[in-house]
């Protein structure tokens, strides 16, 4: 008898052409209104990252679904096929940005600041930590957490709690410019140090939402992630160096790299991914490596910096701001549990900041600026709440909540900064670096 063969399957059918415009429109207008309202938001004093969240406010379910919802429907369907495209462009957008995070890590701040760096994120992240874990067993369950496990809520409103921000915080000092002075020195080396934590924590407590809260099933997860560091040291740095060193030279073409980088960290991103952890500590991870393998120039990776912080990132946090729903906290629960998550998150930051920087003997206006420095949340609390509402760790209500703490304490950022700062007097060993900072910004814009 003769073997049949298997039929053929059909092919694929292409994206439809109203699903495509949809998405056309979508991304276009998203990216305007992020780019509009983030330079408005620049003008006005505040991080640009506000004004790229309050497209997803405005277009969202917070205002345009009341408004307009004919439109809103048409624009912003109900079909989870038609919002994963926007989420796929988001999750590109948001691996790339914390692997160029990781590429512009200075290890060696960390271990130049060496004592009082560590107690200031180690009090840092202890205090919001523990204060954020205790808070996530008090809160309501319902309307916050919904079906989640307690001890998984707890451990993620924990985590959402003690992280900081890097790039809100460098570009703040940035631009007020306090990078060359010790305080802004140590808040980005604490601040460091919090990022990584916060990576690691978040990988734990996604791991526990996946698999379930076993005690065998967390001691597997943990090391899972104890193994996976020493084997991005032994396996993954060789291959992003050999990467790398293929992809420079004087014959190669300027692009070649930063596509490399692309693929590295997408790469590293997935296999994160497949151990279960998240895929942003992979992509975390290959920045490291990809910025301390002495193959990378920092004009090698504008280009791709201007891409990732110009288009995918707005194009993210418009996205993330798509699931808020502003509507939500005019339930008197949501409205008490906001109130109590926030003044936890300030409270908890300021004081584990304070803490440290006075252990380190540091007088009180140095250690509140550092507190203030540390207590901008931006764009690595909008991650993680993004994380948390994709795993269905948390709800709407929790997720408006943890992006209405990212957005409060960047604003509170720079004002309590400007206070504190203009009572600590500048040192000449600060006056030297700020010349030289000076004199690098001025060789870098001047025209030949």
């Amino acid at each position: 008898m003769l073997a049949l063969s298997p039929p053929t399957p059909a092919p694929i059918p292409p994206l439809g052409a109203h699903e495509l415009l949809i998405f056309m429109l979508q991304v276009g207008l998203l990216l305007l209104l992020a780019t509009v309202l983030g330079r408005l938001a620049v003008r006005l004093g505040m991080p640009a990252i506000v004004g790229e969240l309050s497209v997803g406010v405005v277009l969202g379910p917070s205002l345009l679904a009341h408004v307009a919802p004919a439109v809103s429907h048409w624009l912003i369907p109900a079909d989870p096929a038609q919002l994963h495209l926007l989420d796929a462009v988001a999750q590109i957008g948001v691996l790339l940005l914390v692997g160029i995070t990781g590429i512009q890590l200075d290890l060696g701040m960390v271990r130049r600041r060496g004592a009082t760096a560590a107690k200031v994120s180690v009090a840092g992240l202890v205090i919001p930590l523990a204060l954020g874990v205790a808070m996530g067993f008090l809160l309501p369950r319902e309307p916050l957490a919904g079906k989640t496990d307690p001890t998984v809520f707890a451990l993620f409103v924990g985590v959402a709690i003690c992280v900081s921000a890097i790039p809100v915080i460098a570009k703040t000092l940035q631009d007020m410019h306090l990078l060359h002075r010790d305080v802004g020195q140590l808040c980005l080396s604490a601040g460091m140090v919090d990022d990584a934590f916060g990576w690691f924590m978040l990988s734990i407590v996604s791991a526990m939402a996946t698999t379930g809260v076993r005690t065998g099933q967390i001691l597997l997860s943990l090391l899972s992630l104890a193994l996976l560091i020493p084997l991005a040291l032994w396996i993954g740095r060789p291959l992003v160096r050999l990467a790398l060193r293929a992809a420079t030279g004087p014959e190669k073409p300027p692009g070649l790299v930063i596509a490399v980088v692309v693929v590295l960290v997408l790469l590293f991103a997935a296999g994160t991914h497949a151990l279960q952890f998240e895929a942003v500590l992979g992509a975390f991870l290959c920045g490291i490596l990809i910025g301390r393998s002495g193959y990378v120039r920092p004009e090698w990776m504008a280009p791709l910096h201007s891409v990732v912080l110009c288009v995918f990132a707005p194009l993210f946090f418009a996205t993330a701001g798509l699931r808020m729903d502003l509507t939500l906290l005019g339930d008197p629960t949501v409205l008490a549990a906001a109130i109590v998550v926030l003044a936890v998150a300030v409270i908890g930051k300021f004081a584990g900041a304070y803490i440290g920087a006075r252990l380190s003997h540091l007088n009180g206006w140095q250690a509140l600026a550092l507190g203030a420095g540390m207590n901008a949340r931006g764009v690595i609390e909008v991650i993680v709440a993004m994380v948390g509402l994709r795993l269905g760790v948390i709800t709407t209500a929790m997720y408006t909540i943890v992006i209405l703490v990212a957005i409060v304490t960047s604003l509170m950022a720079p004002p309590v900064l400007r206070f504190a700062m203009a009572r600590v007097r500048p040192t000449s060993e600060e006056a030297t670096r700020g010349a030289h900072q000076d004199r690098l910004v001025t060789l870098s814009t001047s025209r030949p």
